[in-house]
């Protein structure tokens, strides 16, 4: 046995990927241009991929506070937090957070990633039990691995699942923590988190929210989906990053439990990463004032995201089971999501291209994120050339229909 032997189903079907084309794991952006658009492979391309659910990767009050920090500030802190002290940029965002969810505490990491491996493996000791939906991200997954408690998934979406698992769990000794995805990633449908609250309160379990793709595009104020099902009172732990509606990197974990900053010496993601440069620090502190002051971007996403599901959904394609600004479109297998998904970037469409292995129930997917910013020129031009492309490939055959003005 050799040392790689053991990824030779990966690498076969990333050699079946690479084969047909275009490297869609080594994408070459040479410029990007807008929160819209960039150059790929030398040629003007629409990108429809990238999370930037609020186009905020532009917004000049974004710039401006990073580019300000970081000619004060320099950039970089160079160690952890824990080693090299905190930034008064780091307290200044963590309790800008702690404001904006209304709670008690909230601590900052340097990946949403991070974030999840952080709280999971922290929190859930050898005696507990950590109880998570089938279709979590990997974040979750990986953080279950490296904690000691038992780990127990349930079907995705399905309170009355969760109920029964957590029934058999009763008698077991150790806490029960609960885990959900605000929107799920892959498919864009959200957890029914009201009717999963109530089993989980019922049982005494705690209840953690991966809002990393809901925080900016659910809720009145934008703070997800807790705030949307009016449970946040009953959320325990919400989960979140900055790389997708504001626009940077990193991750936060809020809650208002009193004896939540001995997280801070327990934490190993926390205590031995190093944390956030002053100027990430400033633009997601200016995305948040931005979130919170305009509210249109939320009403002009959900209108873009609505005319690009209910489009591919009148071209005849199958999508995920909601309309959300992740918008999947499932297609008969790899090779043929491989041979589409080189035929949009050669026409200037970039999406992701999300092989079996990555999604859930193992389907072929093309994945786009839609964003705030993108014109409705932009979005119709993409459902064009889903339109010629599927009738090439011979998945289409009725002609699609006007969308409405």
């Amino acid at each position: 046995m050799g040392l790689f032997d053991k990824f030779a189903p990966l690498l076969k079907e990333y050699e079946q990927v690479t084969a047909a084309g275009h490297n869609p794991f080594k994408v070459n952006v040479g410029k990007v241009v807008s929160p819209t658009e960039a150059v790929v492979n030398g040629r003007p391309t629409i990108m429809a991929g990238t999370n930037n659910y609020l186009g905020l990767t532009f917004d000049p009050t974004c710039i401006d506070a990073a580019v300000d920090a970081l000619r004060r500030e320099g950039t970089g802190t160079t160690g952890s937090r824990v080693a090299n002290g905190s930034y008064e940029e780091h307290r200044r965002l963590e309790q800008e957070l702690a404001d904006f969810f209304g709670r008690r505490s909230a601590m900052v990491f340097s990946t949403g990633h991070h974030a999840n491996l952080g709280i999971l493996s922290t929190l859930a000791g050898p005696h507990d039990h950590l109880v998570i939906d089938a279709d979590s991200h990997a974040s979750i997954y990986d953080g279950c691995k490296l904690s000691s408690a038992q780990v127990t998934r349930f079907r995705h979406n399905n309170p009355e699942d969760l109920d029964k698992r957590l029934a058999r769990l009763a008698r077991q000794p150790g806490e029960k923590i609960v885990v959900v995805e605000g929107i799920y990633s892959m498919l864009g449908d959200r957890a029914p988190l009201k009717e999963i609250v109530e089993v989980a309160k019922r049982h005494g379990a705690y209840v953690v929210v991966d809002e990393a793709h809901s925080l900016g595009v659910l809720g009145r104020h934008g703070r997800g989906l807790a705030e949307e099902a009016e449970v946040e009172d009953q959320v325990d732990f919400i989960v979140g990053t900055f790389s997708k509606s504001l626009g940077a990197v990193g991750g936060f974990i809020v809650s208002n439990h009193p004896e939540f900053d001995v997280l801070r010496v327990a934490c190993r993601t926390y205590k031995f990463t190093a944390s956030l440069p002053p100027s990430v620090m400033a633009s997601v502190s200016a995305a948040l004032g931005v979130l919170r002051k305009k509210p249109e971007l939320r009403l002009r996403l959900k209108a873009n995201s609505t005319l690009l599901y209910d489009g591919m959904r009148r071209l005849g394609y199958q999508v995920g089971p909601e309309v959300s600004p992740v918008v999947a479109v499932h297609l008969p297998n790899l090779e043929v999501a491989v041979r589409f998904w080189n035929m949009l970037l050669e026409s200037g469409i970039y999406v992701n291209l999300a092989p079996s292995h990555a999604t859930p129930n193992g389907v072929s997917l093309l994945r786009c994120s839609v964003c705030a910013a993108h014109s409705r020129e932009q979005l119709e031009r993409i459902l064009d050339v889903f339109q010629a492309i599927g009738t090439e490939l011979g998945l289409l055959e009725e002609p699609r229909l006007a969308v409405a003005q």
